[in-house]
């Protein structure tokens, strides 16, 4: 039988799809901007008759009917990261949270660390030899479905074919569902002024033939909007962002000084926009690979110069940095954050940098606090950061006691909190006195 006999013998609907999921199975969901939302929908049509299905993926966008307050016994979620669709559920205790490492994701499916009965993908249609593409999002789901016991897959016209570790033959798929519908899209809010000013503080550290990797949101968006003048750049990133193809078409992301895969930009998974998809689509200069690969630190180190960028809710007077919760209340999750912190810190010429702003978006608390919140989420270690970056400047902190970076962090907060931030420095015991004349630097 050729794979083309495969393909059509394996062609069904949806509901017929998601037929063979049974009680008490484990269902991984395609992720990112390629949650399959047709499969979703025919597996939620069937809630009444299943109970303890456990849904597992990483950040998702679009519906996510499976949380639903009525589906209570139906499906449990393991979100590995938490979107804006699964935050009230999951600080309603109704979705539960797994904090891991991304690179640590793929390898925990691989391993059979977490088994999965199923996986629920989306897929390019298949070319000529029979091979689909995982598109836009090749880095968890890829490993994911290779280590499924079954492979249910939207073939959907819209998804890009994307090159790279990033392939799937018709023969290993059990069911096929085709569908033509748009694949959902991030945009990033634009960059307010003071993102812009933090953005253009993180650029001044970023020298030509650097190779970047900028994380979710809109301040590493904003750092490339103060690159026009770099030459020759790299792009080693988990994510494909908005703002790379503009760096890309100016030739000033080149890759041509990259000592690990030179010539390519080397990602996991695309989170943006029509366009950007358009841009990856059998596009030979851009390589997906899952996140094992490209998230593991020893292949991000493989990189010289590299400059991971990523931001955070919160950093205390020692250096320690929660991005994961706003106190006990889980908001997000550590992707690839600590993934890129720690492999810039071990390349040649690298540069780990946690970017925020000095304080909330109303003005009314520091960023920058004495102690972090009850029940906040440590991401980033003392020991891991290295550089902090606000609208105010920078502040350098390896090497530093922790005396040395209460200084730093001071000198970088809003200015209407660092008196108050010196005197809780002081009651820290971090300073021996208090200064005198206003402030640290004084």
């Amino acid at each position: 039988m050729n794979w083309m006999q495969t393909y059509r013998s394996r062609l069904m609907s949806a509901a017929e799809a998601v037929a063979g999921i049974r009680s008490g199975e484990n269902v991984y969901l395609g992720s990112g901007c390629a949650a399959p939302h047709a499969l979703i929908s025919a597996m939620t049509g069937r809630a009444d008759e299943l109970q303890d299905v456990t849904v597992i993926h990483h950040l998702t966008l679009g519906e996510a009917p499976h949380v639903a307050p009525d589906m209570k016994g139906h499906f449990r979620c393991n979100a590995c990261f938490v979107g804006s669709n699964m935050r009230e559920a999951v600080n309603q205790g109704r979705v539960d949270y797994v904090p891991v490492h991304l690179h640590e994701m793929a390898r925990m499916f691989k391993r059979g660390v977490v088994p999965l009965d199923h996986a629920m993908v989306i897929l390019s249609p298949p070319d000529e030899h029979g091979f689909c593409s995982f598109g836009i999002e090749v880095g968890v789901t890829k490993p994911a479905a290779l280590s499924a016991k079954h492979i249910i897959a939207e073939v959907n016209r819209q998804m890009p074919r994307t090159l790279g570790d990033s392939f799937i033959h018709v023969s290993k798929i059990d069911a096929f569902v085709e569908v033509d519908r748009d694949l959902d899209e991030f945009r990033p809010e634009p960059p307010t002024e003071v993102e812009k000013s933090i953005g253009r503080n993180v650029a001044s550290l970023i020298q030509d033939e650097a190779c970047l990797q900028l994380g979710l949101g809109s301040i590493p968006n904003a750092v490339l909007d103060f690159l026009d003048d770099r030459k020759d750049l790299g792009v080693h990133t988990e994510m494909f962002t908005e703002a790379l193809p503009h760096l890309v078409e100016k030739g000033i992301v080149t890759g041509e000084k990259k000592n690990f895969h030179p010539g390519k930009v080397v990602a996991g998974f695309i989170m943006g926009t029509r366009d950007v998809y358009d841009f990856a689509h059998d596009n030979a200069f851009v390589e997906f690979h899952p996140t094992d690969y490209v998230n593991h630190p020893v292949n991000i180190a493989r990189n010289d110069n590299m400059v991971a960028v990523n931001s955070a809710i919160q950093v205390d007077l020692t250096g320690q940095v929660c991005s994961d919760s706003i106190g006990e209340t889980i908001y997000s999750g550590f992707g690839g954050q600590a993934d890129f912190m720690r492999g810039a810190a071990m390349s040649k010429g690298g540069l780990p940098i946690i970017a925020l702003p000095s304080t909330t978006s109303d003005g009314v608390l520091s960023r920058i606090t004495p102690n972090l919140d009850h029940g906040a989420g440590v991401v980033i270690t003392r020991a891991d950061l290295h550089v902090l970056v606000t609208e105010y400047g920078v502040a350098h902190m390896l090497g530093r006691n922790v005396r040395q970076r209460a200084e730093a962090l001071i000198s970088v907060a809003h200015p209407d909190f660092r008196e108050s931030l010196l005197a809780a420095a002081h009651q820290r015991g971090l300073f021996g006195r208090l200064f005198k004349g206003g402030g640290p630097n004084s």
